[in-house]
């Protein structure tokens, strides 16, 4: 009854700043979304799209990429790892990977790079912007964008020579130090930029059996470079590499929820990628041509004490059991895109229609190597192949029908080829064809406001369950298909003082893909499922208000209502899991005496379910965070502070029996959220 109230509440209030009497015929905002096949001012975008600049992240060290994105409306996160690397839009989106193989359900986009199968290598040192889109993106993303895509853009390289350093501290031993610069390197040729950045903490866990507190370290490294050739007046070619390497602990979860672990064989949660990415841009008098080529190696090592205790701790009385899990993964990438868009003199149908026609190709390898020894069985180990194929059509219509009124229409074709293997002889094969798109009007109301509606259709691909455990029906799953309509309306009011993007949402999902589990003996199997239907419905807000030049003020809000529509008696009408009703963020931004800065806001969310396979849920939480910010020239130096009340919340939760100690009783067991945490950051630019 809450949420419908401050649903009413919230489009009451925004009905109201919609009078069209308050309207004011003024350029709407500057921020410009480049996650579609042309460049957009974000407020004449049509579909549901919310942007972290770099000046909104001003806690780099302390806070992982993926629990960023958390304060956008509508989008959670889970961990179950060393930090948060899985992302959920509008109740969609994977929450662990052991065994068995994943497609994402959203996309991650690295400078061009995909990373959707890679998101721990996501850090945000010399970030210029990151890009929410929500909402299927079967048109033009493909399968990994059925719940949504991130895209992260890092700073481009820039004619003049720029550059930027920075250092942090903060407590639990956090130390952070990131340089960066870019310029010319060959007049009027070649430009190119460059960045390092080391991030280093102790993390939040006490090991009392191994007397450490680094069992659950940070350890990233992430190397940058990018060039950008200019190869006569119409042709560019950029070229984008990343190193990426993390060693982080892990060990997180202990037998009374506490801060403090007696596991006697910590984890690990590892990284290490080199990506490249090729890009060229050729223009011709009617059009451009662009080609992309991307490159992608993983390794990954991923384990965890299984009993999260020590030898001895229990009287063999009571059955204690140990054991260790180790899930150590190879991924290899390619992706080809090419591309023919249309300029304005390239326009068709009479030179109303702008144009976007492209093939796109992809090679994706997995090798999975697992180790898992215990004291109740002998050391089991698994191996298995994975490898999809990608090939897809896509193309676009802009179709300006007057100067007011575009209509818009998207269709992507992808042919999906998978082969499985693994050391239990099984051998699974699945080719299927796959369609996405979607149609659209943008209504240009006047210079301040712009109606849209949009139906889209996403689609995920099936696949396979690993695990000797499973019957032959469980083995596979279906795809996966969504039906997304968005209808919303992005104003600007008052001299552009006051901004404000409201989208209204509603999804069908047919043959909705769930995450389920086995319980075995200390053991436990996952596999993916398939719901016969779904829906979710709910509403995103935002506002920017300026009232003067030194006073920001900001609201962010998800409303959110997902049900299982046909599935089994414990789930039938309930929301699926991280499924929040409710997210917010709401502060404000303060200058004063020339120099400094004060910022602070309050986000939070409403309790959701942690799995699909029992009733447990998370308790709503709120985090406030502030900072104080002196600018002296190209110096900066920043004294924040995350999650000032210190709050304890969840990012992760299983229900199973593993404590010996009250007879293996199935219990609530979760992994607690980021502290408070505070430290000074300093910076010059150059």
């Amino acid at each position: 009854m809450k949420t419908k109230n401050v649903t009413f509440s919230l489009m009451a209030a925004y009905a109201v700043l919609n009078i069209s009497a308050f309207a004011e015929e003024v350029t709407l905002d500057p921020i410009v979304v480049s996650s579609d096949f042309r460049e957009k001012k974000l407020s004449q975008t049509s579909n549901s799209v919310t942007i972290i600049g770099e000046d909104k992240i001003y806690d780099k060290a302390s806070q992982s990429f993926i629990e960023t994105l958390s304060s956008t409306p509508n989008v959670n996160f889970s961990a179950g790892a060393s930090k948060a690397k899985y992302i959920q839009i509008r109740g969609i989106g994977e929450r662990s990977q052991f065994e068995t193989p994943v497609n994402p359900s959203v996309g991650l986009m690295i400078d061009g790079i995909d990373f959707s199968h890679a998101t721990l290598g996501a850090t945000l040192f010399d970030v210029k912007q990151i890009e929410v889109l929500k909402g299927p993106q079967g048109t033009t993303f493909g399968a990994n964008g059925l719940a949504g895509v991130v895209t992260l853009q890092s700073n481009e390289p820039t004619k003049e020579t720029q550059g930027h350093i920075e250092a942090t501290a903060g407590n639990y031993n956090t130390k952070a130090f990131g340089a960066a610069v870019g310029g010319t390197l060959v007049e009027d040729t070649l430009l190119g930029r460059f960045s390092l950045y080391k991030n280093d903490s102790d993390g939040f866990m006490k090991n009392s059996f191994l007397n450490r507190d680094d069992t659950n370290n940070i350890d990233e490294l992430t190397a940058k470079a990018q060039l950008r050739w200019f190869v006569t007046d119409k042709h560019t070619v950029d070229l984008n590499f990343i190193h990426i390497n993390i060693n982080n602990g892990y060990d997180a979860f202990t037998l009374d929820n506490s801060w403090t672990s007696h596991s006697d064989q910590p984890g690990s949660d590892k990284q290490k990628t080199n990506a490249v990415a090729l890009k060229s841009t050729y223009a011709f008098d009617t059009m451009k041509l662009i080609s992309k080529i991307s490159y992608s190696k993983s390794d990954m090592t991923y384990s965890y004490d299984e009993d999260w205790s020590y030898v001895g701790e229990f009287d063999a009385a009571l059955w204690p059991y140990m054991g260790f899990d180790e899930y150590k993964r190879k991924k290899k990438q390619t992706d080809i895109d090419l591309r023919l868009v249309s300029d304005k003199n390239g326009r068709i149908f009479g030179g109303n229609t702008d144009w976007t026609v492209g093939v796109y190709a992809k090679n994706f390898d997995e090798d999975l190597v697992r180790r898992h020894p215990t004291d109740y069985d002998a050391e089991l180990n698994f191996n298995s192949s994975y490898e999809s194929r990608n090939m897809a059509f896509y193309t676009q219509f802009d179709t300006h029908l007057n100067d007011k009124l575009t209509f818009i229409s998207g269709l992507r074709v992808e042919k999906w080829d998978m082969e499985y293997s693994d050391s239990h002889a099984i051998n699974i094969d699945n080719d299927e064809v796959m369609v996405g798109g979607k149609i659209g009007m943008n209504y240009l109301y006047n210079d301040a406001q712009l109606y849209y509606a949009t139906l889209s259709r996403g689609y995920k691909p099936g696949g396979v369950n690993a695990g000797t455990t499973l019957s032959a029906e469980d083995k596979t799953f279906a795809t996966e298909t969504l039906w997304n309509l968005d209808l919303g309306v992005n104003s600007s009011y008052f001299d552009n003082k006051l901004t404000s993007r409201l989208n209204l949402f509603y999804g069908k999902r047919k043959d909705m893909q769930v995450k389920l589990y086995q319980e075995n003996t200390h053991s436990f199997t996952d596999y993916l499922s398939n719901a016969a239907k779904g829906h979710y419905y709910g509403v995103e807000s935002q506002l920017d208000y300026y009232p003067n030049d030194a006073l920001h003020l900001f609201t962010s809000i998800g409303l959110l209502q997902s049900e299982f529509d046909d599935y089994t008696a414990l789930l039938d009408g309930r929301a699926p899991a991280q499924s929040p009703k409710y997210q917010y963020n709401i502060g404000f931004d303060y200058s004063f005496a020339d120099a400094w800065r004060f910022k602070t806001n309050l986000e939070g969310k409403g309790s959701y379910y942690f799995s699909n396979t029992h009733d447990q849920k998370s308790k709503s939480y709120n985090l406030l965070n502030s900072s104080l910010e002196y600018t002296n020239g190209d110096f900066s130096a920043t004294l924040w502070v995350k999650n000032i009340t210190d709050e304890e919340y969840a990012v992760r939760g299983f229900y199973f029996p593993n404590n010996p100690g009250n007879g293996y009783v199935s219990e609530l067991y979760t992994q607690k959220g980021t502290p408070r945490t505070f430290g000074l950051t300093v910076s010059y630019d150059f």
